[in-house]
């Protein structure tokens, strides 16, 4: 099979440009189904997906919760801050609780990198990584190189600049390698003390100032500081940062005139983006990132679900 064929997604590291181009070809049939009255779709009728989430989320769980329940999944979301996981459960008894369940899929968020490749190989069921640490968002890059192709009709050959906390995002790293398979051209431009070490060797530029980072872009893609993630001062101060790591204008000018600004979110306004940029429609994907993230979750937690079956040997109906 030349498309995705695998139970689980935990990464874009790895996956092979057929791969991909399989999930964002269903996640763009799905953004179709979506924009109509109908949006209703009984291929995982009967299924079971669980929402694990570790960590803070609003975007992504919500995300992946209507995704599901727009499959006809039947979706539980699991509170870990009330959960035994609270009063100490570790992972692997987690895993062997929710595995004794029968779920069909796992989404699972979590702030240690690699804790979601360890929960997949203790369960029974398709696992889908959505976020470990500071290693990978993979349905955050697919939705990202989705709302790129819709806009720009291809991802090879455009030039798209990452800017900012490169250091901590997890965002970054499953764009880099998603984006770099498919062809474009990766710039890292972020302070020194946010970059990824060596990061040149991922095939991607390392720009210390961002009007050269974007110089020429087609696209601009900002990233939030992660404080959460910070020990130390790795800026001086947000007044500072904005000035010269801060998108506005002034400096989306020296980007290509019809450059495209994109931000995961939650954005920190005034911090690394200016809101004239982001709420102008013309050149900001912000919002249409949201809407392509309910397609690339609903095309993922298919193509997972259907894989999970077929290799259980169970029958799978046709997708709409």
């Amino acid at each position: 099979m030349s498309g995705y064929a695998h139970r689980h997604l935990l990464g874009t590291r790895g996956l092979t440009a057929a791969e991909i181009t399989d999930l964002l070809d269903r996640a763009n049939r799905y953004a179709e189904i979506n924009r109509t009255p109908d949006k209703k779709h009984a291929i995982l009728s009967g299924r079971t997906v669980v929402n694990l989430f570790y960590e803070n989320s609003t975007r992504t769980r919500t995300s992946f919760e209507l995704a599901a329940k727009r499959l006809s999944a039947d979706v539980i979301n699991m509170q870990t801050g009330a959960s035994s996981v609270a009063k100490g459960e570790t992972l692997i008894d987690t895993a062997a609780t929710l595995n004794a369940m029968h779920p069909d899929v796992l989404v699972v968020r979590h702030h240690d990198s690699g804790a979601v490749s360890l929960l997949s190989q203790k369960v029974n069921c398709a696992v889908v990584n959505a976020g470990d640490g500071k290693h990978e968002h993979p349905t955050q890059g697919l939705l990202d190189a989705l709302t790129i192709r819709r806009r720009k009709g291809r991802l090879a050959g455009l030039k798209v600049a990452i800017c900012g906390d490169v250091l901590h995002s997890r965002v970054a790293r499953s764009n880099i390698y998603l984006l770099t398979t498919m062809g474009a051209e990766v710039r890292l431009v972020a302070p020194r003390t946010l970059c990824i070490p060596g990061a040149e060797s991922l095939g991607v530029s390392v720009f210390h100032d961002l009007k050269a980072g974007i110089a020429d872009c087609d696209i601009v893609m900002m990233l939030r500081i992660q404080n959460e993630r910070m020990s130390g001062g790795f800026i001086p101060s947000t007044r500072e940062y904005f000035r010269f790591f801060g998108l506005d204008r002034e400096k989306l000018a020296a980007a290509k005139p019809d450059a495209l600004v994109m931000h995961p979110g939650p954005m920190n306004r005034g911090v690394e983006i200016d809101s004239d940029i982001a709420d102008d429609v013309d050149r900001s994907l912000i919002r249409e990132q949201v809407e392509m993230g309910v397609a690339v979750r609903m095309a993922v937690l298919e193509t997972v679900t259907r894989n999970l079956a077929l290799e259980r040997g169970e029958p799978w109906g046709n997708a709409k």
